[in-house]
């Protein structure tokens, strides 16, 4: 946890955006993996992490204009025979400059004493919409269309850019990423299993303090962009595409993807595709700033990636006029990159205001896809992620539509089937005048250092 006047602060500054309306930032509860007292592990509701810093299941802070009251479950005996002691609920309060409480028995009550609109966000949890129900004596479909656009539009503001001791947790989990990058390089080899590969690098989190912050991708179908099969065996001519973050315990999140040929040595095409992801995540690192837009980001990085296609034959044409016409989805389907944070994609449960403020999502394949696409602040913290994938299903779709003809050459193409997919992520702050690569030990990136890190990792 951070400071209290650093959560009083926040609060304040929510308060100042509300006016008179009173909100309700619910924490979670405890979720049942297969029977009551067997859950999964907890993880807190980022934005009461954000506002109350409280990692304890069944809390609620309650933001009224005359000032905030924490809410949560008194201990009993039964509770500390099999937890220990623990602290008191004023207690919680007080370490977060709360002075005012109310057991949980009693909070119906509380906020229907209001008699006015209690504003919450979205609940993205099925257990969420009917507590909320419960709560405030409605039915689960008016919880689900009546959160609150004016709560959700202050807490994105704030969490929006990142504070000074936000930017210390992120670099924190950035240091736990780094070990874990160098695990893994040591099991990357001919015969090996991705799931030991995923083992070191779980492995490396935890002796950080640190847990994953998302399900980690670990595989030799780099083409399959959220693959969490981890059955593959390594051989060489496989590339290893890595996807994984780790979350300190104040719930901040790093998020870092590599890609490592299993032999330790790019082959030609391996290397041409490499360069061409790199040459696209370098472009659109060297244009970040305050004002521009992210798609004004991922759109130069989807020029280098049609530029470095064309010069290996795969596409044809002028490279901005294939950009237009979206012919380089095909090989880059997805976004430049998302917010960062608290949550790993941060405020993604709070739907598209994050990434788009007011604007809306360009509905072409590939654009339809890119998660942020706003004007970029300074303390902003976000990802680029280029990518060049041999999606198979994709390919034979395009080809038997004849889709981009003019800019795609299919025959080329299918002499690169089976490379799979790779993409280069790193985690960026916007600073006053540009951006700064968040992590003070960069993941190596050029082709010759990733090659050197196998070296490096086995040299006795």
């Amino acid at each position: 946890m951070f400071e209290a006047r650093t959560y009083i602060e926040r609060r304040r500054q929510l308060r100042n955006l509300l006016g008179d309306s009173i909100a309700l930032i619910y924490g979670h509860s405890e979720v049942p993996r297969n029977y009551r007292d067997n859950t999964y592990d907890f993880r807190q509701n980022s934005s009461f992490l954000y506002f109350a810093g409280h990692s304890i299941s069944g809390m609620f802070l309650i933001s009224t204009p005359d000032g905030d009251y924490l809410s949560g479950y008194e201990n009993t005996v039964d509770d500390i025979i099999w937890t220990g002691p623990l602290p008191s609920l004023g207690e919680l309060a007080e370490q977060i400059g709360v002075s005012k409480i109310i057991p949980s028995d009693k909070l119906a009550d509380f906020l229907r004493s209001f008699g006015a609109e209690i504003h919450y966000l979205p609940p993205y949890r099925g257990d969420d919409v009917f507590m909320l129900a419960s709560l405030l004596g409605k039915s689960p479909d008016e919880i689900r269309s009546g959160s609150s656009r004016k709560l959700l539009k202050s807490v994105v503001d704030l969490r929006l850019v990142k504070e000074s001791c936000e930017i210390i947790e992120i670099e924190k989990a950035l240091a736990a990423s780094w070990d874990m990058y160098q695990e893994a390089a040591r099991y990357i080899s001919d015969g090996t299993s991705e799931y030991t590969v995923m083992a070191a690098m779980k492995a490396a989190a935890m002796d950080h303090n640190c847990t994953m912050s998302f399900t980690p991708i670990v595989t030799i179908r780099g083409e399959v962009l959220h693959n969490h099969s981890y059955s593959g065996t390594m051989k060489n001519g496989n590339l290893l595409l890595l996807d994984s973050g780790a979350e300190t315990t104040t719930g901040y999140a790093s998020d870092i993807t590599r890609t490592f040929p299993v032999s330790g040595k790019f082959s030609d095409k391996q290397a041409v595709i490499y360069q061409t992801v790199l040459n696209a995540w370098k472009k659109a690192v060297s244009m970040v700033k305050p004002d521009i837009t992210m798609k004004e980001l991922h759109l130069a990085a989807a020029g280098e990636v049609a530029q470095g296609l064309i010069a290996a034959g795969l596409m044809k044409g002028n490279a901005s006029d294939a950009v237009e016409a979206g012919a380089h989805a095909m090989f880059f389907p997805h976004g430049l990159g998302h917010m960062m944070g608290l949550d790993v994609h941060d405020m993604e449960d709070l739907g598209d205001y994050v990434g788009y403020g007011d604007e809306q999502r360009s509905g072409q394949f590939g654009l339809a896809f890119l998660r942020m696409a706003r004007k970029l602040k300074p303390g902003y913290v976000f990802t680029i992620e280029p990518g060049i994938y041999f999606i198979d299903a994709l390919i034979d779709k395009w080809k038997s539509e004849g889709k981009c003809r003019d800019f795609i050459d299919y025959d080329a193409v299918d002499k690169f089937r089976g490379l799979g997919g790779i993409r280069i992520e790193d985690d960026i702050l916007v600073t006053d005048n540009g951006g700064r690569i968040l992590g003070k030990n960069e993941i190596p990136r050029e082709i010759i250092d990733v090659e050197g890190l196998f070296q490096d990792v086995l040299m006795p």
